[in-house]
């Protein structure tokens, strides 16, 4: 992969055919990060351990609430810290107008083996979206997937729903979304090896699990849109192009944290109710 365009080229490219710019004999990104414990746990990027630590810390405290509460435990958390704390609840969005929920609720876990197994599929497929699409198209991408996947979910299901696992089917949807429009043997492998994660995960939530297949179908839609528009690194024009992925990020962010205001405004609130 060409480190400056991020294209496809071969290893005897000795400059890239898209950008010009001198690579050498060995085109590799070489900013890949080594593989822990011999690649049974992928190696996660800069982005991609920002939203696992989001994740992991809004575990902790959703965790501790719950425990405090008495109503759950570390190993699951109850529904009424959940929806304390900004999960899915169409009730609040369709007649309180509470859809900064459809953020907040990607940080959010229902238990123990819910977040382990999300931070495992999200150190992999978010690791390879951000090294092919960059950071900010891998952010906005991910961040558009959630909102999109919940938005479904909360139309469909009508029921309460947290998970990171929208805006991980959404990266899943920018994988595939390579492969199709980037005709080269190493996008269609890509592209087959994360349908097949598609495929499993979708058939996974058919199982009575209480898994939210309509947030999983809606962010993956949503992020093979959203990687359509972003399009891949051989497209990649990059002054413009970044500029606008710049302003689309920024713009995603501070809606991002308008949302987790209105979250920890709604929790206190709810709090001092319940101290009454």
């Amino acid at each position: 992969m060409c480190p400056h365009c991020r294209a496809f080229i071969t290893t005897k490219d000795k400059v890239c055919p898209y950008c010009d710019t001198p690579v050498g004999p060995r085109a590799i990104d070489r900013r890949d990060p080594a593989p822990l414990l011999g690649g049974l746990i992928p190696s996660a990027r800069f982005v991609t351990t920002l939203i696992l630590t989001v994740n992991i810390g809004m575990y902790l405290v959703t965790a501790l609430a719950s425990m405090k509460s008495e109503l759950g435990s570390l190993m699951n958390i109850d529904g009424r810290t959940l929806i304390s704390f900004g999960a899915i609840w169409p009730i609040a969005m369709f007649q309180g107008g509470e859809w900064w929920r459809l953020v907040t609720a990607g940080a959010l876990h229902g238990g123990l083996m819910h977040i382990l197994f999300n931070t495992w599929a999200l150190m992999d497929v978010g690791a390879n979206s951000e090294m092919l699409y960059g950071q900010k198209r891998m952010a906005s991408i991910y961040i558009l997937s959630t909102i999109g996947g919940f938005t479904a979910s909360a139309f469909w299901t009508q029921s309460v729903s947290v998970g990171a696992s929208a805006g991980l089917f959404g990266l899943i949807g920018a994988m595939i979304a390579l492969g199709v429009i980037h005709k080269t043997p190493e996008a269609a492998m890509i592209k087959q090896v994360y349908m097949r994660w598609a495929i499993y995960g979708l058939l996974f939530g058919l199982l009575p699990l209480q898994i939210d297949n309509a947030a999983h179908i809606g962010g993956l839609a949503t992020g093979f849109l959203a990687a359509w528009a972003a399009g891949t690194p051989k497209l990649i024009d990059t002054h413009p192009a970044e500029r606008a992925w710049s302003a689309i990020l920024v713009v995603l962010l501070v809606i991002v944290g308008f949302c987790f205001v209105k979250m920890f405004g709604w929790f206190k609130m709810v709090s001092q109710m319940a101290a009454l």
